[in-house]
């Protein structure tokens, strides 16, 4: 309204000062001015929020934060089998190794169970990506560490294990670091790597609780993990050298 009697205004002290074209230019002059003003009020009016819907990101592009940190029951499972871990160790240090195994079971279903109901009614979330490996990889250290502390298993195994593991994540980091992100992705042999290790800590496990004797199972399937573990190491080491020299000689 302001803008309208301003723009009737000016017209007529344009014909009064005998100016040409004083309705075209006083048409022009309404539209530019009404033109900036009107899109600053209507941005004042409508307020986008600092954050949308979405992580990290304006105007919601990305992830609602919601879906990236909801803990839904799939999460809620893994939490769970992350929260045994001190309990499976405390188990182990006691002696009970019977409540050590059964606990290690558990914590196995519980994976199965947990990755049946993220993908059958579609609860697959990014915090139980990295949830997820986050609990079997804090269970399976911590039973292998605590298992060759009390001297069940070989230390050289133990060192074996932590360190694939350590030399991965480092890995990670370095080539973060450098400016050169390096997504991994699960190959075969270190999924078969990961269900040797668990099959070896649950033989050794029950046969500690139950006092069966399976000396020799236990020693072929040392020297299966042992194996195993090598070559994801070799695997996983081949993959990364080809990433950071791809990267170095991208233009």
């Amino acid at each position: 309204m302001i803008l309208k009697r301003g723009h009737r205004f000016s017209e007529k002290i344009m014909r009064k000062q005998n100016v040409r074209n004083a309705p075209q230019l006083s048409q022009a002059f309404y539209r530019l001015i009404g033109g900036s003003y009107g899109t600053i009020a209507s941005r004042a009016m409508v307020r986008t929020p600092l954050y949308s819907s979405s992580l990290g990101a304006r105007c919601g592009d990305a992830p609602a934060v919601q879906d990236v940190f909801r803990l839904n029951l799939p999460n809620l499972i893994t939490l769970a089998r992350i929260l045994l871990v001190p309990i499976v160790v405390w188990a182990i240090s006691s002696g009970a190794m019977w409540i050590a195994f059964a606990l290690f079971l558990a914590a196995g279903v519980s994976d199965g169970v947990d990755g049946f109901l993220a993908k059958r009614f579609n609860m697959t979330t990014e915090l139980g990506a990295y949830l997820d490996p986050l609990a079997d990889k804090a269970l399976i250290v911590s039973i292998y560490l605590t298992l060759g502390i009390n001297g069940e298993i070989p230390r050289w195994l133990v060192i074996l294990v932590v360190s694939r593991d350590i030399l991965i994540v480092g890995g990670i980091m370095l080539a973060w670091v450098v400016g050169k992100p390096f997504k991994i992705r699960p190959l075969l042999v270190s999924k078969l790597n990961t269900a040797a290790q668990i099959v070896f800590a649950c033989v050794v496990l029950g046969s500690l609780g139950f006092g069966i004797d399976a000396h020799s199972l236990r020693v072929v399937l040392m020297g299966l993990v042992a194996a195993l573990t090598l070559l994801s190491v070799a695997a996983y080491l081949a993959e990364w050298v080809r990433h950071m020299s791809t990267s170095a000689s991208a233009p």
